[in-house]
């Protein structure tokens, strides 16, 4: 019998939980080694205090051994394979799981050719998903996947890697507070999203492929909103790069989920950031056109989502712009262009004169620097009193 469940359970097992609180001598609670004139303990009393705390430490010591002790289950070792499979898909009807993998073990290593052998295999899958042991019940799938190739009910073996996976990240908190899965660690989702591919491709007719499929969808939606909330980041870290690769990977790979008009967005977005017209003014217009009702767009004007970054320095903005650490660049101007044309400069002023083009005199052709010039002539009042210091 196969057992089909679509939401995590939680089995804790016999845990035993214990209260306690650690012994602190009065002393020390009142501060009494400060005080110079408290009453000083005998050795009798220290040492009373002292049996205190060891035998309050060999108590915790054997409630932790107790619990841990009782949470392995012994199984009789007189009992026939019937008989620890009947009691195991008891186990299984009441939830006991933990007593149900003890069981499924022990009769998968005392009959490993028995008749119960191959489906006892499959139940330790669907006890340990249900236990909340995901890697146990992925590694007990794998197994039965590499074992039993062409078993008739090899894809309820696919199916569960799926769906552990799918339950992987979804954890006690997620259940009663309303947490955005789509700005968690996508990794467990990935991995779900592979093995319910794989059975829908190799079983394409199996009872769980319908599932599995629905799934698929949510997933696939689910990492599509992740690339954006990454693509967001880097825009407000001014990475204009790597956001418009990450809107241009979900409009690429991620077509048909809601997430594909904000790729688009982030797409404008980083180009015109970039001072990229015409692939902002593409990427617009093919916005405007397939998500006319997009967030990003009002009155059919685009409204950037991050507002621009201010880049000044912290002496500028506590001055209020009044001294200028280093002037704004111009719009589609980097630092990085700027040091490549300084070392232009500077090479070229390093040719010797024997080298540089001369008139029909022989003299050597000196160029002028207007730009130079229009600097001198543009300098602020504040310059001028600081010598240029502060240029």
């Amino acid at each position: 019998m196969l057992r089909l469940g679509v939401g995590t359970a939680f089995g804790f097992g016999c845990a035993l939980v214990v209260k306690y609180g650690v012994f602190c001598p009065e002393a020390f609670q009142r501060g009494a080694h400060h005080n110079r004139t408290a009453t000083p303990k005998t050795a009798a009393v220290i040492g009373t205090q002292a049996a205190m705390q060891v035998k309050h430490l060999l108590l915790i010591a054997i409630l932790a051994l107790t619990a841990a002790c009782s949470s392995k289950e012994v199984v009789d070792e007189n009992l026939s394979e019937v008989e620890l499979y009947q009691q195991a898909q008891q186990d299984l009807d009441n939830s006991s799981y933990t007593s149900a993998i003890a069981k499924l073990k022990a009769l998968e290593s005392r009959y490993p050719f028995g008749r119960y052998a191959d489906q006892a295999q499959l139940e330790l899958i669907y006890a340990n998903y249900k236990n909340t042991e995901p890697e146990a019940a992925k590694s007990a799938a794998e197994r039965f996947i590499r074992l039993h190739p062409q078993h008739p009910n090899v894809d309820y073996a696919y199916y569960l890697k799926g769906l552990t996976s799918f339950d992987q990240d979804v954890g006690l908190l997620s259940r009663f507070l309303p947490l955005d899965m789509t700005k968690r660690d996508p990794g467990a989702a990935r991995d779900s999203y592979n093995e319910f591919a794989q059975l829908t491709s190799r079983f394409p007719n199996s009872r769980y492929s319908p599932d599995a499929k629905q799934r698929m969808i949510y997933l696939r939606n689910l990492l599509a909103a992740y690339e954006i909330h990454v693509a967001d980041y880097y825009l407000t870290r001014q990475a204009y790069v790597a956001a418009a690769n990450r809107g241009r990977y979900v409009v690429e790979n991620f077509q048909e989920t809601p997430s594909v008009g904000d790729g688009l967005a982030v797409m404008t977005e980083a180009y015109m950031r970039m001072h990229l017209d015409e692939l902002a003014a593409t990427s617009l217009e093919t916005l405007k056109l397939n998500y006319p009702n997009h967030p990003s767009l009002e009155d059919g004007q685009f409204k950037p989502s991050v507002a621009e970054a201010d880049n000044r320095s912290w002496l500028s903005k506590a001055t209020l712009g009044l001294i200028e650490s280093s002037p704004p660049l111009p719009p589609g101007e980097t630092r990085a262009n700027q040091d490549v044309q300084r070392q232009f400069q500077d090479a070229k002023d390093a040719i010797p004169s024997e080298l540089k083009p001369k008139d029909g005199n022989g003299d050597a052709i000196e160029e002028e620097n207007h730009e130079a010039e229009g600097n001198n002539s543009d300098r602020s009042w504040f310059s001028y009193m600081t010598f240029g210091v502060f240029d």
